[in-house]
């Protein structure tokens, strides 16, 4: 018998228990009943294992989800926390690990509430089954912490659930692990185990549950002296009903939540162990490579490859109809027989499209197109007539990549109507069934192995190169390792949008607003990006339709990219006009929102605002509000070189809390090191229909030579916990075109800051 690799080890081990479940599933019946009577449930194993967590059953689904989380005789019931017999706590986790570190605030955050011992807890990550769909996460995003009467909650979160498992929603993205996730499951899972576990223990000693507390997973009744770890009472605590909205502590009372602790992913990532999904092997595993079209939309016309499959190593070229790959028995030689094909595209009316075209066709749509009202206060033809003034601009972003350090990579093993796939994604339930769709086959037979993703920023929530993969194999019939080359990932990325924004105030004698009107192009996520939070009575926010060819997708902090550059630049366009000061002015308009103002006043006395500068140096000040974090940032440029270089830049942040201050920190500096990137370099731009950049010699990065010194200060307050991951990249741009604009007297309008001139400064 051949000998396994690792990967092939754990699915053979899975396949007779996966066929079982697949066969239970296809013969389940959802009906009224199964919606009803949710929560927090517990299981005891054969071997002694208590499983618990928060979820609402469809029926007895214990044998499908212990089969996903569980080895041997054990047994699971539910969803986010287990207990072994060797007293260890596993926090199951829903989200995908791409440098952010999740799974060590998500498992504090259990922790804290289950008084669990974290330093000896362990992670896993949920398997990508639609048992394990995450509806906390649809529940807290569509209902935003709202109060639930208590005779509507089963049936909401039922409602919820179907919902997660009809959409397949386990995704990472978004900033929504601690802020969704986290505070509407991980809280309420740990707090309502504890409880269980309180009350069988009471049973157990005869004694009342007041008289207990538990501490780092022990169960103490001090009056007696007697102590038991939380696996000697998981039989008793099987049995109990759990409490669905169990009493969750006040955020003076925690003890984990708000330190800095150890991330959990690093120690691995420094000693090596760590599996991304470049470091996947399976047995017999071939390499390919693959070339779609340049232009977006096209397919292959022709393919000749007489001479690529001649080369060493080569196995076959595929003509995939979207795409031609090559399977070889090294990625090297795949990459060199594809360079090597002639391959003819079909051709179309997008072949002559140029950037220039686009932003015409964007400011046409604008003249033109038929609009569609976002947001809308008070009236702005009023405050235009009354106005003493007028005041306007337009803005101008380009298309982004993703740029991700880990290359898109997919490994596939297609056979016997099955398929396994190794990858790193932010979106695991939903590509295993949109692999099932592309290879034809029931989603039940398809395994998703997810790994550590090397950068996602929305990139890794596509299935394009996981498709591609499952493909490639089932052509193959041999386990088959797809990797975009950075030409491929550059050209053939899911950008974000290119867009066009007009912005319009009336002011009155002071030059302060009256109004505030913004119409532009392309909507993503999320609604309420181009909305703004200053004083400002009268406001008219409408976006106009005008599609491209280009792929378009998720992008860090998605459209507050856009709005958060325009929204901050007109700002200080208007301050500038009104001959005061950006962060004064920006003080006024917020006189009445203590929040923002401790956040902004934090940032200005961070950076020294007003302080004396070298020539050629200045600052500038933005502040924006996403994904329910408040983020001002000061940046200071110096530009005496002609260049624009940011030495440093001061962030101030409120998310209501920091659940890992360390871990929050370094997103803030992480956001803000991806959004100067954008800011001083990034810009996607077609000629001919396709994408003219292919690598970092043209689509340059920001660098650890060039990175400015960041310094964060976190900003405690009442406010429901918010993202992290997104929230640090929205201010930076207008931060430092606002800072070039006092330090030259050019005002930068259409980004990336390198199109600028910047030698002629007045």
């Amino acid at each position: 018998m051949s000998t396994l690799s690792r990967p092939e080890k754990k699915v053979a081990k899975k396949s007779a228990k996966k066929e079982k479940r697949a066969n239970e599933s296809r013969g389940a019946k959802w009906t009224r009943r199964s919606f009803i009577g949710a929560g927090a449930v517990a299981g005891l194993a054969a071997s002694g294992a208590l499983v618990l967590g928060i979820a609402i059953r469809p029926g007895d689904r214990t044998d499908a989800l212990a089969g996903y989380v569980t080895e041997g005789d054990e047994q699971l019931l539910t969803t986010w926390v287990k207990i072994a017999p060797d007293n260890t706590v596993t926090a199951i986790i829903p989200h995908s690990e791409m440098g952010q570190g999740i799974h060590t605030a998500l498992s504090a955050m259990l922790a804290e509430e289950m008084e669990a011992d974290w330093d000896a807890m362990e992670i896993m990550e949920a398997p990508a089954e639609k048992d394990f769909a995450n509806f906390e996460l649809g529940r807290e995003f569509l209902l935003g912490g709202k109060h639930i009467p208590a005779i509507l909650f089963d049936t909401v979160n039922g409602a919820m659930l179907t919902a997660a498992k009809g959409m397949n929603l386990q995704i990472t993205g978004g900033s929504t692990s601690v802020r969704f996730t986290g505070t509407g499951a991980m809280l309420t899972a740990g707090a309502a185990a504890k409880e269980i576990l309180l009350t069988a223990a009471a049973k157990q000693w005869d004694v009342p549950v007041s008289e207990l507390r538990a501490q780092k997973s022990y169960i103490y009744h001090d009056a007696s002296n007697q102590s038991a770890p939380f696996a000697s009472f998981a039989e008793v605590a099987a049995t109990i009903k759990p409490n669905l909205r169990p009493a969750l502590k006040a955020r003076s009372e925690y003890k984990l939540i708000g330190q800095s602790l150890p991330r959990v992913d690093i120690p691995s990532k420094v000693d090596g162990t760590a599996t991304f999904g470049m470091d996947v092997q399976v047995e017999g595993m071939k390499y390919a490579t693959v070339m779609a079209a340049p232009v977006h939309g096209q397919t292959v016309a022709k393919l000749g490859a007489l001479d690529a499959k001649k080369m060493s190593g080569v196995i076959d070229v595929y003509n995939m109809d979207t795409y031609v790959a090559v399977v070889a028995e090294g990625y090297w030689q795949a990459k060199q027989a594809l360079d090597m094909l002639d391959v003819t595209w079909t051709q179309g009316e997008t072949d002559n499209v140029n950037q220039a075209a686009i932003f015409a066709q964007y400011a046409d749509a604008l003249d033109t197109g038929e609009s569609k009202t976002l947001h809308k206060a008070g009236s702005v033809s009023k405050a235009n007539a009354s106005a003493a003034s007028v005041y306007e601009a337009e803005y101008r972003v380009p298309y982004l990549a993703h740029s991700c350090m880990e290359p898109l990579n997919a490994t596939a093993w297609v056979r016997d109507g099955k398929c396994d796939l190794w990858t790193g994604t932010q979106n695991p339930l939903g590509t295993r069934m949109v692999t099932a769709e592309t290879l034809g086959i029931d989603a039940a037979n398809v395994t998703v192995h997810n790994q550590f993703l090397g950068g996602g920023f929305g990139r890794r929530a596509s299935t394009d190169y996981t498709d591609q993969a499952a493909q490639v194999a089932a052509k193959a019939g041999v386990p088959v390792k797809l990797i975009w080359s950075r030409e491929e990932s550059t050209q053939q990325d899911q950008y974000r949008p290119s867009v066009l924004g007009r912005f319009k105030a009336a002011l009155d004698d002071e030059g302060m607003p009256l109004s505030w009107e913004s119409k532009f192009v392309h909507k993503l996520d999320p609604p309420e990006a181009s909305h703004i939070f200053y004083d400002i009575p009268n406001q008219s926010m409408q976006v106009v339709d005008s599609p491209t060819h280009v792929r378009l997708g998720p992008w860090r902090s998605v459209d507050h990219t856009q709005h958060g550059f325009f929204t901050e630049s007109f700002i200080d366009e208007l301050a500038a006009n009104a001959n005061m000061d950006g962060y004064q002015f920006r003080r006024k308009l917020l006189k009445n929102k203590p929040r923002y103002l401790k956040v902004l006043d934090t940032a200005a006395k961070m950076a020294g605002w007003g302080k004396a500068l070298p020539v050629g140096q200045a600052q500038g000040i933005s502040i924006t509000d996403s994904f329910m974090t408040i983020v001002a940032e000061v940046v200071t440029v110096d530009v005496s070189s002609g260049e624009a270089i940011v030495t440093h830049v001061a962030c101030a942040a409120d998310a209501g809390m920091a659940v890992n201050p360390d871990g929050f920190k370094a997103q803030m500096e992480s956001g803000i090191i991806y959004g100067l990137t954008a800011a001083l370099y990034g810009e996607i731009t077609i000629e001919d229909g396709a994408v003219e950049q292919s690598n970092f010699h043209d689509y340059q990065m920001v660098r650890m030579d060039n990175a400015p010194v960041i310094d964060v200060e976190i900003i405690s307050s009442d406010a429901r916990i918010g993202g992290a991951g997104e929230p640090g990249t929205p201010p930076i741009s207008p931060a430092v075109t606002n800072a070039i604009f006092k330090a030259t007297g050019k005002r930068i309008r259409n980004l990336p800051v390198m199109n600028t001139d910047l030698g002629a400064a007045s």
